[in-house]
């Protein structure tokens, strides 16, 4: 029976050791990708080549998402907690396994399988969350993004899977808390930051002045329209002819508008689109397929538009 017991127990050691070796090999590969990222954002390291296309990477890193924390002359992008999240995975799934630390093996093994699930249930539920802004929000595809969401999820089943659990009540319990306040708080979060909310205030470095003009419905309605048909105008945070546009339009009205901002350090900067379209000037106004660049009177603006409503303006 004792021999039984040994042969379970030695078995159980070796699955989890190698269960170790496999989340601290994804756990290196999270940290390249997130690193990577975060590198690229600080200007540390040259453009990525991104599968399925840069525009969608550069659009989900340059939005409002893709930043935690802005100062002057420096910024935090989100992809640096994650890699903050795959070391401290990396150093859990390893740090039993190295020599020297066999008198607390078991209770450092115990600690940091405990460890493991909780650092891996919050980047999974926290990856879900990114992935649905990535969908629904910014509506462009990023690779690094949903490789870091696999990976996550990945770590997750692994660190269920074998951390050799004895009661699965409290793991399961924990789990379950652990997941319901990470979705409370990423939701939240994703709420907060969102630009289109309404009353949300556009500031810091990249971030053009705030237009002080009051919309009418008619304006209004022009808007409206232009961004149904299609219509976007090409801006940079830094242009004055760019803010006497939207001021023609008034705050409320240009809050409708879609409006591409091509400086490279401007916020959710969409440059390489720009230079797809070869803008060379701002701002300008791209209309039933055709660019036009210079500021617009309203008028003329609803005639190539071909914008039939009030126009007050």
């Amino acid at each position: 029976m004792a021999t039984t017991r040994l042969t379970s127990r030695r078995r159980q050691d070796l699955g989890s050791k190698w269960v170790r070796i496999a989340m601290a090999v994804l756990a290196t590969v999270g940290v390249i990708d997130t690193g990577s990222i975060t590198l690229k954002r600080w200007g540390l390291l040259g453009s990525l080549s991104c599968p399925g296309g840069a525009e969608g990477c550069d659009k989900v890193l340059n939005s409002a998402w893709g930043t935690i924390a802005r100062g002057d002359g420096f910024s935090i992008p989100l992809s640096f907690v994650g890699l903050l999240a795959y070391l401290a995975v990396l150093v859990m799934a390893i740090l039993p396994l190295l020599p020297g630390l066999a008198e607390n093996k078991t209770d450092l093994s115990r600690r940091t399988w405990w460890g493991l699930f909780t650092v891996a249930t919050g980047m999974a539920v926290f990856s879900l969350v990114l992935v649905g802004l990535m969908v629904f929000k910014i509506q462009a595809f990023c690779f690094f993004c949903v490789l870091s969401a696999l990976i996550s999820l990945t770590l997750l089943v692994l660190a269920v899977a074998g951390g050799g659990w004895e009661d699965p009540a409290p793991l399961l319990f924990r789990g379950v808390l652990l997941a319901l306040a990470v979705l409370l708080g990423g939701l939240i979060w994703a709420s907060v930051v969102d630009p289109d909310r309404p009353g949300a205030p556009v500031t810091g470095p990249g971030a053009p002045p705030a237009v002080t003009t009051a919309s009418n419905a008619s304006t209004l309605a022009l808007a409206e329209h232009l961004t149904a048909s299609g219509a976007v105008m090409y801006s940079a945070f830094w242009c004055p002819h760019c803010h006497e546009q939207k001021e023609l339009f008034g705050k409320e009205a240009t809050e409708q508008l879609k409006v591409v901002e091509c400086a490279p350090d401007g916020q959710n900067s969409q440059t390489k689109l720009c230079q797809q379209k070869g803008i060379e000037g701002f701002p300008t106004w791209e209309i039933n397929g055709k660019l036009d660049s210079g500021v617009k009177s309203l008028k003329s603006l609803a005639r190539l538009s071909g914008y039939e409503g009030p126009s007050d303006f």
